[in-house]
C-alpha cells in the first residue's frame, strides 16, 4: 500500500467577507498517499482552491488538522511550513507565474536555488515539448509554452508533492490536457493534486473528490 503523505482531519476553513461568514470547506477529510494522481472537482465557488490551500499549508484549517508525513503544519513556524513548500512542494497556478528577465531554463533553475538543476532542469523541459526554446524569456512563449515551464518548475528538484490549481483553465483542451499528461509522466514516486471543474482533465486520476459548498459530496 502506498504511503500516506499528506491526511486532512475534518478541516474547515471560515473568514468573514464585508461581514458575512464564508464557510469555505467544511468537515473534510481525506488523505494523498505517494505516487498518486488525486483529482479536487468542482464549480467555481465549491471551496477547491481552499482546499488545496489547506493540504499545502498556505491556509491554516480554522478547525480539524493537516499532517503532512504525519506531523501537524500548523505546529510549524511560518519559515518551516516556507521551507516544506519551497523544497518539497510544488505549485502550479492557473496563470503562469515567471520571472520576466530569467529564460525559461532559468526560471526552472529559480524554483529550486539550493539543488543543481544543470541536467534535470534542460531534461525537463524537452520532455514537457520545450525544445530549442530553453533562452526564450516568457514574453517570447505562448500561453501553453509558459504553463509548461511552471510545470517543469514544480517537478525540478524531486518534490514530494505537486499542487496544481485549474492549471489548463487558460488554455485550449488540447493544450490543457497535455499538460496534466506531462505532470503525470514525470510525478515519479511523488503525488500530484489537481484542482478543476473540468471533468476530462481528470480522466486518469487515480481518485477524484468532488465539492460542492465547501462540502466533499462524493469520492470516486
Amino acid at each position: 500500500m502506498r504511503g500516506v503523505l499528506i491526511k486532512a482531519e475534518s478541516v474547515c476553513l471560515e473568514y468573514m467577507d464585508h461581514g458575512r461568514p464564508i464557510h469555505a470547506v467544511q468537515d473534510v477529510s481525506l488523505e494523498v498517499h505517494s505516487g498518486e494522481f488525486l483529482g479536487i472537482l468542482g464549480p467555481s465557488g465549491s471551496g477547491k482552491s481552499s482546499l488545496l490551500y489547506l493540504l499545502s499549508g498556505m491556509r491554516t484549517p480554522t478547525r480539524g488538522r493537516v499532517l503532512y508525513k504525519g506531523e501537524d503544519l500548523a505546529s510549524k513556524n511560518d519559515g518551516e511550513r516556507a521551507r516544506i513548500r519551497l523544497e518539497e512542494f510544488g505549485f502550479v497556478f492557473q496563470l503562469p507565474h515567471l520571472i520576466g528577465y530569467l529564460s525559461a531554463l532559468e526560471n526552472v533553475a529559480a524554483g529550486s536555488p539550493d539543488h543543481d538543476l544543470t541536467q534535470e532542469a534542460p531534461r525537463l523541459l524537452d520532455e514537457l515539448g520545450m525544445q530549442n526554446l530553453h533562452h526564450r524569456r516568457p514574453h517570447e512563449l505562448s500561453g501553453g509554452q509558459k504553463q509548461r515551464v511552471c510545470v517543469a518548475r514544480a517537478l525540478a528538484g524531486g518534490r514530494k508533492i505537486i499542487f496544481a490549481d485549474e492549471p489548463t483553465a487558460a488554455l485550449d483542451q488540447k493544450t490543457g490536457l497535455s499538460v496534466v499528461q506531462s505532470l503525470i509522466r514525470n510525478k515519479g514516486e511523488g503525488a500530484i493534486v489537481v484542482v478543476t471543474h473540468d471533468p476530462l482533465m481528470l480522466a486518469d486520476a487515480d481518485r477524484i473528490i468532488q465539492l460542492q459548498d465547501g462540502v466533499m459530496v462524493k469520492e470516486s
